[in-house]
């Protein structure tokens, strides 16, 4: 049996499973709905099929957010504050090839092209069903991850590392990193709000004692640092006088 009730401001239908139909997948999925109502209901009920979701609070940091969480899926509205969710859409895209499946009551011809142009995977129109939701959002995360892994992401003061490719973004930047900065920073950031060792730093960087060199060391982090400040990241990494590094 379902329980059915609609949600007046924008008609969305929704049923709840009673009882123990419920699947735990261990994907998460980010919402980004600024309708508290509707994004309170879509969360309550993905969340009774065993998925882990988080909704967007801030509507300037939906990035950091994003980084934060590291979702399997973002479920995206397009009429946003600040920025809509096409601008958000392929903000995400510069970093993630996650899916996303947009959600809107602007279900026109225009804004399904434009929202498949700027990199999603589907459009869902308001009012729709829950159940027709659920099925959409299990069905991509099948078809995307049953054949490749999603990519990790570390996020730290905004900055947005993706392990898969090596590549850092902030402030809508790609920052391009030789291997040696990226192995640097890595670990840093996987270590974040620690100090890490010039000793750890050295055999992240060359994985074995054999080829220790302080000042190889010293010059990397400080071309790592020149190229972070010159993308507004000031500060990002601290120095531990005696003991090494941390951000």
């Amino acid at each position: 049996m379902y329980r059915c009730f609609k949600i007046r401001r924008s008609a969305v239908l929704s049923f709840f499973p009673r009882g123990g139909d419920i699947i735990s997948t261990g994907y998460k999925i980010f919402i980004v709905e600024d309708d508290a109502v509707i994004a309170r209901t879509m969360k309550k009920h993905i969340e009774a099929w065993g998925f882990t979701v988080r909704t967007a609070t801030d509507f300037h940091e939906v990035m950091r957010e994003f980084g934060e969480f590291g979702p399997h899926l973002v479920l995206m509205d397009i009429s946003l504050p600040f920025f809509n969710g096409y601008h958000w859409c392929s903000e995400i895209r510069k970093i993630s090839k996650v899916p996303v499946i947009f959600i809107s009551s602007a279900a026109d011809n225009m804004n399904i092209v434009m929202a498949v142009s700027m990199g999603g995977d589907d459009f869902i129109a308001k009012p729709f069903d829950l159940e027709v939701l659920t099925a959409k959002i299990r069905a991509l995360l099948r078809r995307t991850y049953d054949f490749s892994p999603a990519a990790s992401l570390i996020e730290h003061g905004g900055a947005i590392l993706n392990l898969e490719d090596g590549t850092l973004f902030y402030d809508g930047r790609q920052i391009d990193l030789t291997k040696n900065e990226y192995r640097i920073l890595k670990t840093l950031m996987e270590e974040r709000g620690r100090v890490v060792s010039r000793d750890t730093l050295m055999k992240r960087l060359w994985e074995t004692d054999s080829f220790v060199d302080e000042n190889t060391l010293t010059v990397n982090v400080t071309r790592l640092r020149r190229k972070l400040e010159s993308a507004g990241l000031r500060g990002f990494i601290q120095t531990k006088k005696g003991e090494g590094y941390m951000v």
